[in-house]
Order: structure tokens, then sequence, then C-alpha cells
């Protein structure tokens, strides 16, 4: 069952952003729609205590999505138990689907054969989509460890928990060298971005520390396949790892793999991830292949090299963060866009010209600057085409022309950001 009606603490927070937004009031329109929106029409609690969340538009659970869906809900989960409890749910849920299928990016609330059945991989009946993405395994340990800090409840890191990480880490270590890999992909498709060259494989690449992924966090495939900004996210959630790991479930063997895997990746990002852009500045590649090509470029999903401080990468004034932002907010970055209303990012996933709500709230959450923020809420909200909702892209030069009328992920993005305006942030 999904929510009836707002929970008082979720009122009690709107009334809050309310309050505060009265010279603001697009924002206070904006953001109880959405924040009230993923509540009312995504949630979906089971028989079994664990939640499924809805993407939206789409009969399915993304591991990553279903967390950026519930993260802004942990500002309240702390005094309200039944939030805590639905996020716990949630966590459940997307351990369950670990455990199941590390490479699968998406699943079914049932075993129903719904999805992309057809596709040359190992699918099953819960599978809607099996896009190998790194992002995919960190997200559900990121809320893990995030509902941790918020609440201090550590009933989440129970057996399903352990047997997911132990997954994971078999699974990166596997992927560090692609050609030990059990996996491959292939879509019968006139779309290119949706299947893997090499009878699925992938591209070829060198072996150089980090860890492979067959897709990014847009679900189009990577070109060159190691995938910068996604392992930035492994080692943060390695970080995280190493923490729970050490001073909750305290497993010291865990803790040695660990803290060994995430030396590697993090020695592959410095030793091949950085490269030089047009004004000879030392910048991240989005992906490198470890044989000397990369790709200068940033994609609206998160993880993106944008979002690197936003993840706990690095810090916002990281001087090759900050040389790689202005890169990527250029021309330079190929999916930069600017047109008559707006400017931002977009992405390969979406017609060209077509900025992205997620990349223009986190060009707003790594900033430290209040009046970029301010921009950045005011662009969003006269460019939601009068829906008082966010959707996935929109046109540059007419707001009207959008994709995706109903997108979680992207409203919660804009909720957080107006959040982080009035200073009200989860704990990391």
């Amino acid at each position: 069952m999904a929510y009836k009606e707002i929970p008082q603490s979720i009122q009690i927070l709107m009334n809050k952003v309310t309050e505060k937004s009265k010279e603001n009031p697009r924002w206070a329109e904006n953001f109880n729609a959405s924040f009230s929106n993923t509540l009312l029409t995504t949630v979906k609690k089971q028989a079994d205590g664990t939640t499924f969340l809805l993407t939206g538009d789409i009969p399915a659970m993304w591991l990553r999505d279903s967390t950026a869906q519930v993260r802004p809900y942990l500002l309240v989960a702390k005094e309200d138990k039944d939030i805590s409890d639905m996020i716990a749910g949630v966590v459940e849920k997307q351990l369950q689907y670990v455990n199941l299928d590390p490479y699968a990016n998406a699943f079914n609330e049932e075993a129903n054969s719904a999805g992309h059945q057809d596709d040359h991989t190992e699918m099953n009946p819960w599978i809607w989509e099996r896009k190998y993405e790194i992002d995919s395994l960190c997200y559900p340990v990121q809320l893990s460890y995030l509902l941790y800090k918020e609440t201090g409840r550590t009933d989440q890191f129970n057996e399903t928990f352990k047997e997911a990480v132990k997954k994971i880490l078999a699974l990166w270590k596997v992927e560090q060298n692609h050609e030990n890999s059990p996996y491959n992909f292939e879509r019968d498709t006139w779309r290119e971005e949706d299947t893997l060259v090499n009878d699925g494989k992938g591209s070829p690449i060198g072996v150089t520390g980090m860890t492979w992924s067959g897709f990014r966090p847009s679900d189009d495939r990577c070109i060159y396949n190691y995938l910068v900004p996604s392992n930035m996210f492994a080692v943060v959630v390695l970080d995280y790892l190493k923490e729970i790991y050490t001073e909750i479930v305290k497993e010291p063997s865990i803790v040695d793999e660990v803290t060994e895997l995430r030396e590697e990746i993090q020695s592959g990002i410095e030793k091949f991830a950085k490269v030089k852009n047009a004004a000879g500045e030392t910048v991240y590649a989005y992906e490198v292949d470890g044989l000397g090509n990369y790709s200068i470029m940033d994609d609206s999903n998160v993880p993106s090299l944008l979002a690197a401080p936003y993840l706990g990468y690095c810090a916002e004034d990281d001087d090759v963060y900050l040389a790689t932002r202005e890169t990527i907010l250029s021309k330079e970055n190929p999916y930069f866009y600017e047109g008559k209303y707006a400017k931002g990012i977009g992405s390969s996933h979406t017609p060209e010209n077509y900025v992205w709500p997620i990349a223009l709230a986190m060009e707003g959450l790594t900033t430290s600057d209040k009046s970029e923020k301010k921009r950045i809420l005011d662009l969003l909200v006269e460019n939601d085409a009068g829906t008082n909702l966010m959707h996935e892209g929109f046109d540059v030069d007419n707001p009207n022309n959008y994709t995706r009328e109903w997108f979680s992920w992207a409203n919660m993005m804009f909720c957080e950001l107006v959040l982080d305006y009035y200073d009200l942030r989860i704990k990391k």
C-alpha cells in the first residue's frame, strides 16, 4: 500500500519550508508538490515490511533512483519511526535485489517477467533490466549508512546486508579485470546506447585498479568502461563499509578486504583519470579505458563529476574539482546546452538542447554561494511548464517541451536543493 495522506512529520517540514519561503513562494509551491508526490505516488509498502518504490512513470524500482527518492525524508526519520521504517524497508528491498543479481539495475515488484526479458543476458522474472552500473551497488550501501548516521539505527546491517556486501566486493574485484567477468549484455535495438559492443562484453580496456562498468547512471552504455564518477562513488562507499565493519558489524577480515580494494580503485583514479582539458589544466575525465583513451564530458545523472563533493569524494574547493567543474559547465562538455530560458548539463539519454533538473539541482548543491543556489531554484520553478513538478529534461529554448511528466528522482533533487538553501541537511 502507498501513503494515503501526508504524515504529520512531513507536513511540519513542508510548513517550515513554506514559512521560510515567504519571499520565494514558488519554491514552496513546487517543494510541497514534489515532496508529497513521492510519498503519495511511488511508495508501496510490502507485506514483509520492505518498501518497493516506483521510479515514477516506469513500473519498476531502480536501486539508484529509489535511494535518491527517499534521501530527503531522512531529515524527519529520527523523530518519525514510520518514516524510518519505510526507509529501512527500502534498504532491505534493495539489498534483497542485490542478492538476487548484483549485475541488475532495476527490478519488478513481483516475479512477473515485466521489463526487458528479451535482452541477451541472464534475465529472470524479478529483473526489469540488467544493465550493470557500479552506482547501482553504491546507492543501497549509501542509504544504509545515511540512515545510521541520521537516526543511529543499525538493524539494517543484518544478514541481508552482509550477504550483499560480500557480493558487491566480489563483483567489484572481478570487474577490476573485466576479462574474468561472467557478464555480457546485448539488446536487439536501433539505439546503440542500449547495448554493449564486442558480443556484449564492451570495448577493449587495460587493467587500472578501477572497477569496470557496462553502463552509466543514465542507463546508456559507457564508451570507455572505467566510469570515473562511479569509481569515485565506490571509494566513498568503501569508506562507509570500513566504518560499518569496524564500529558496528566488527569483522576485521572485511575491513582488510575493503581497505585494499579502496586503495586500488583510488590509485587507479589518481593514475588514469586525471587528464588535460583544452586549456591544459588538470581535470578529471568522465571515462577512461586504461589504454590512453578518455572523454572530457559530464552527464546529468548522479554520480557525475559535478557531484563529486556531494558524494563526499572531495571538497568543493579542491583544485582539480574546480577545474573540472568549470570545464563541464562549458561548451567543452558536449552535453552542456545554453538557450533562451536555461543553461546546464543534459544527457545523451534525451534530445539535444534538453537540460536536466537533476543536474541543475546538483550545480546548486555543490556550491556554497547562496546567490547561485537562488538563481538555480528560480530557474527550476520558472521552467516547470506549469506543472509544479520537475521533469527528466526540458528544452532550453522552450521549457514546455520536456521528457517524463512523472519523475520522482528529479522532484526530490529539487526538494533537496530547497532544503539545502535553508541549511536543512542530512548528516554524512
